[in-house]
């Protein structure tokens, strides 16, 4: 019997596979598609990947800025997407390698939990093999970590049009389209046209709200998007239906609008896995969102936990790392019979807070932030004081990033506690240092207590100091 069964191999699941199996327990890890989830196989990482390739496309092509003459730069899509299959595999082998490390069991399969555990018994499991048969095992606990797909709409002329593609399947092509549409501006959308229009495709990105990236802070979010130069936006229009690779919209002013394009991304989010491994069965608590947990990653069946996307909770990778050992603590807590059930044994610190994750949009021109945008804490009735220096006021940006387009930093505090409630960036390196202001958010650090830090010169990350000054 195993200490725990984990459903689904993506950065939660594998992750909490390590941490239990560092500790000694006994751990069946189970997944149907590939090692590492969507993450490392057709999301962060392969999307990163391109990104990459794109970024040294620009670089090169624009090196004469800096004095480095580069004839005649050109880029060979097929041997971009064989260096992002052998990145995908190389991490895949990784994780593979670490789960022997750790003594962890791997079965490749569907998972289903087919009895939940009650009292003393234990959970049973069936993993469907992918070579084939079935087998039953049984764990004291289980975590899920079944990950998310990407939410298909049903607009009309979309579903079995080849012409159509999620970004699972973008990823694939054989071939970069000369036109693409892209249905949705978030985080996955505007990646894309970013990627594309960089290697010269003619992109247009069709969003329904007023603004890409709605989460973004009021005042970044329009910088963010006049940098990305090459991209046509339409803003504030409703799609009505796709003919062929021709998508109909109607804009903010009512007007009918057409765009054609060679092939069409559709990236409106993702959804949560919820049907395929037992959930219902299992007498989970369901929202549309994804499956219920508290703070400690707890369903509510004692014995069953839940990490990642199919939470609903953050669909972010690095959320997943952070809800996984969270939840690792508590089943460890519940396997070892330290402090039963009770919050207090778990202690307050040990949980899964949201406030301070940070998130970032990559590319050529990248965008990050953490903890309340300016229009949140207005809905709050927080009244804050805020900085915004521009990038250009960095030695390290200017000497480096002459191509990359517009970008700021801004940060937001509490008027009457001083403490920093937000840190947004739009530049180059934005994800390299957002991790910065997410510890100001965490440790709940003042502006005094900030201004007293001492940052790496020249960097790019000093103007979140510079603008703590500026407050």
């Amino acid at each position: 019997m195993y200490d725990t069964i984990i459903i689904g191999a993506g950065p939660g699941g594998y992750l909490a596979a390590e941490r239990l199996g560092h500790q000694k327990k006994k751990v069946l890890l189970i997944e149907e598609q590939y090692l590492g989830g969507t993450c490392l196989n057709v999301g962060c990482i392969p999307t990163k990947t391109l990104l990459n390739s794109a970024k040294q496309y620009v670089h090169a092509r624009e090196a004469g800025k800096f004095g480095v003459n580069a004839a005649n730069v050109s880029f060979d899509w097929a041997v971009i997407q064989k260096w992002k299959d052998e990145v995908s595999t190389k991490l895949r082998e990784g994780i593979a390698g670490q789960m022997k490390r750790f003594g962890v069991d791997v079965a490749l399969g569907r998972g289903e939990i087919i009895a939940p555990p009650r009292g003393t018994a234990p959970a049973k499991v069936k993993v469907t093999l992918n070579k084939g048969g079935t087998e039953e095992h049984e764990g004291r606990t289980i975590l899920v970590s079944a990950g998310s797909v990407p939410a298909i709409p049903p607009i009309p002329g979309s579903k079995d049009n080849p012409k159509v593609v999620d970004s699972t399947g973008l990823l694939s092509i054989g071939a970069v389209p000369k036109r693409l549409t892209v249905i949705g501006g978030g985080v996955i959308g505007v990646e894309f046209a970013g990627l594309f229009s960089s290697l010269g495709t003619e992109v247009t990105v069709i969003e329904m709200m007023d603004e890409i990236i709605p989460f973004m802070d009021k005042e970044q979010a329009p910088l963010f998007r006049r940098a990305l130069t090459g991209v046509n936006f339409k803003l504030g229009c409703k799609v009505e239906k796709i003919e062929g690779a021709a998508v109909h919209f109607t804009t903010k002013a009512g007007a009918a609008e057409k765009a054609d394009a060679d092939l069409i991304l559709m990236a409106v989010g993702r959804r949560p896995v919820l049907n395929t491994w037992g959930a219902e069965a299992a007498g989970l608590d369901l929202t549309p969102k994804g499956v219920s947990v508290d703070d400690w990653m707890r369903t509510n069946i004692p014995g069953i936990w839940a990490a990642g996307d199919v939470t609903g909770k953050s669909l972010l990778a690095h959320s997943a790392y952070r809800m996984a050992e969270v939840a690792v603590a508590d089943i460890l807590t519940n396997l070892d019979g330290i402090g039963g059930n009770s919050n207090t044994a778990r202690g307050a610190s040990n949980r899964m807070r949201y406030n301070a994750v940070p998130w970032a949009v990559y590319g050529v021109t990248e965008a990050a932030g953490v903890g309340m945008t300016e229009q949140d804490a207005a809905s709050k009735g927080i009244a804050i004081l805020k900085a915004s220096l521009p990038m250009k006021v960095s030695g390290r940006f200017v000497a480096e990033n002459t191509f990359s387009g517009p970008g700021a930093v801004k940060v937001i505090a509490c008027a009457a506690t001083r403490r920093i409630l937000g840190v947004h960036v739009v530049g180059a390196y934005a994800s390299e240092f957002i991790w910065g202001g997410a510890a100001l958010i965490e440790q709940e650090l003042r502006i005094e207590d900030v201004k007293q830090l001492i940052f790496p010169h020249p960097t790019v990350s000093e103007l979140i100091r510079d603008a703590v000054w500026g407050l």
